[in-house]
């Protein structure tokens, strides 16, 4: 067996320690399997209704650009008309994704300059960070993001511009965040605008016919989702909604960045030294011709302004499109740049043993090759001392890396487990409840669209927007406005947290409690009670 091949076989055992965790505490905690998130059963549901021939719809018939993630929910759909919708097809998918953005890492680093040793530990890593293996069983798109971008970046390396450019798109089509790291792909090497115009041309038609199907179906070219989300920003602004200048170009661009570093911190105490690494890797670069091998360079310039999202990424979301902040939900709309960060520590620190030995040469000292030691004492005793030392502490750099990201990884397991029970309990087990207890041709209006849409196969009538955009103008009304939406449509059942509509639920002339549940302790759900209302009466 090769050093690469078995390397890769290390990535692929190494990924079974998270996924056990994860898996033993969601046994333990929620007693059943299942999605950490609402949202998860959204994509499922779509992707079901698109292999069943229903097209891209929430309500069979009726097409809606109503995910965030086009290219995960087609790929959903790809697993459920082979293998059928389930939560096994999902994880699978989710996970498949995880194992081989682990492996288009570790190839990655490589490319750019890390040592084989290192470039092993970058992939052990992703794997062993809690919101990454949250993400591979999580039903969400998070994990194909951060594959297409692990991609892109080895695209890069090896300057393969029409690669990079298609890898970028569609990661953004994975998740639209990504968008932010496309000018940084473009600009990375040698930005003339012959390859400035390639790039564009590609990433827009990469784009394109989703955009066109957004215009087509809620009048933008973003989905409803990002329409029905987006509480302020640039984005906001064209949609209509106002904000202080303020808060728009100061205090939501503090607060994002601090929690992205708060983000980062808990995801692994070290993962922050990825940030001042993006200046250190433009040291490593315009090394002399036939100093290294060819893309064994050390980061250089283009890993550096690549390595510039890091610091983007929290203040884009704060001003393009904000919604919540990069830590949002375990980090979902951050995890895709993990690859970014861990290739940024890969590249500027792990190459202790070749940095003591140029020092050494610099010195007067013997030169050590970088994997090997002479065989033959041609130099101080000291020399040949330090280069050992070095050897050892890299080695301890590396264990340590492993070690702190396993103590990171309980508690992230212990989320994933309490977000599995809130969204059994209360969603599904209401999606199931309505399907044995309500008629077939009920409409029901809901606040949280995923689980019971999918169990219940009724129609909905999304109260937020994600899959109903015709309801925006109403909410911008408020909760007159949402009832006045709800009394034109006229659902049979109502379907909501109370707290969410406190002027609404508290309606007894319109709305009758049939049924409710109510968690002991809720850690996702977006309120602890969620209650079926009839509809007693259409009119205000």
């Amino acid at each position: 067996m090769t050093a690469d091949r078995r390397d890769d076989l290390l990535v692929l055992l190494a990924a079974a320690l998270p996924l056990a965790v994860l898996l033993l505490r969601e046994r333990l905690i929620a007693g059943s399997a299942g999605f950490p998130l609402d949202d998860s059963w959204i994509h499922l549901h779509f992707a079901r209704n698109i292999a069943e021939g229903a097209g891209f719809a929430y309500n069979p018939g009726v097409p809606v650009a109503g995910s965030t993630a086009p290219l995960w929910t087609l790929l959903l759909a790809a697993g459920a008309r082979v293998a059928g919708a389930s939560l096994v097809m999902v994880k699978t998918l989710g996970v498949a994704c995880a194992l081989a953005t682990a492996l288009v890492l570790r190839r990655a680093a490589l490319a750019w300059g890390a040592s084989p040793p290192t470039a092993l530990v970058a992939a052990i890593a992703l794997l062993w960070s809690g919101p990454f293996a949250w993400g591979a069983l999580s039903g969400m798109e998070v994990t194909l993001a951060a594959l297409l971008v692990a991609a892109a970046l080895l695209a890069l390396a090896r300057d393969r511009l029409v690669l990079t450019a298609v890898a970028g798109g569609l990661a953004t089509l994975a998740r639209p965040e990504a968008v932010v790291l496309l000018p940084f792909l473009a600009l990375a090497r040698r930005p003339t605008p012959k390859r400035l115009a390639l790039f564009a041309v590609v990433v827009v038609l990469a784009l394109l016919p989703f955009a066109a199907f957004c215009w087509a179906t809620t009048g933008t070219p973003v989905p409803s989702t990002a329409a029905a989300k987006v509480e302020g920003g640039l984005l906001g602004r064209l949609l209509g909604l106002r904000e202080p200048a303020r808060v728009t170009w100061l205090d939501r661009p503090l607060a994002f960045g601090v929690e992205w570093l708060v983000w980062l911190t808990s995801t692994h105490p070290l993962l922050p030294l990825a940030l001042p690494a993006i200046a250190l890797a433009w040291r490593g670069s315009e090394e002399p011709s036939g100093s290294s091998p060819p893309n064994r360079r050390r980061g250089g310039r283009a890993l550096g302004i690549v390595g510039l999202v890091l610091l983007a990424h929290p203040l884009a979301m704060a001003v393009l499109a904000p919604y919540r902040g990069p830590g949002f939900q375990e980090g979902r709309y951050s995890i895709h740049l993990l690859p970014v960060a861990l290739l940024l520590l890969a590249v500027v620190f792990g190459p202790w043993r070749e940095a003591v030995a140029s020092s050494l040469k610099e010195m007067g000292g013997p030169e050590m090759a970088p994997q090997t030691l002479p065989a033959r004492d041609t130099g101080s005793a000291r020399n040949r001392v330090s280069v050992r030392n070095s050897a050892l502490a890299a080695s301890l750099a590396r264990v340590l890396y492993l070690a702190v990201a396993l103590v990171a990884l309980a508690p992230a397991a212990d989320r994933y487990a309490w977000g599995v029970q809130n969204i059994n309990a209360m969603q599904v087990h209401l999606g199931r409840w309505v399907d044995a207890n309500l008629p077939r041709s009920a409409t029901l209006a809901v606040n949280d669209v995923g689980a019971i849409a999918y169990f219940s196969r009724r129609r909905v009538l999304d109260l937020m927007g994600l899959v109903t955009p015709e309801i925006r103008p109403y909410r911008r009304e408020g909760e007159a406005g949402v009832l006045r939406f709800v009394a034109e449509r006229c659902p049979d059942f109502v379907i909501v947290f109370p707290a969410w509509f406190p002027e609404i639920t508290a309606r007894r002339d319109l709305l009758t409690p049939v049924y409710r549940v109510r968690l002991e302790r809720n850690e996702v759900s977006g309120g602890p009670e969620m209650v079926v209302y009839r509809l007693a009466r259409c009119a205000v």
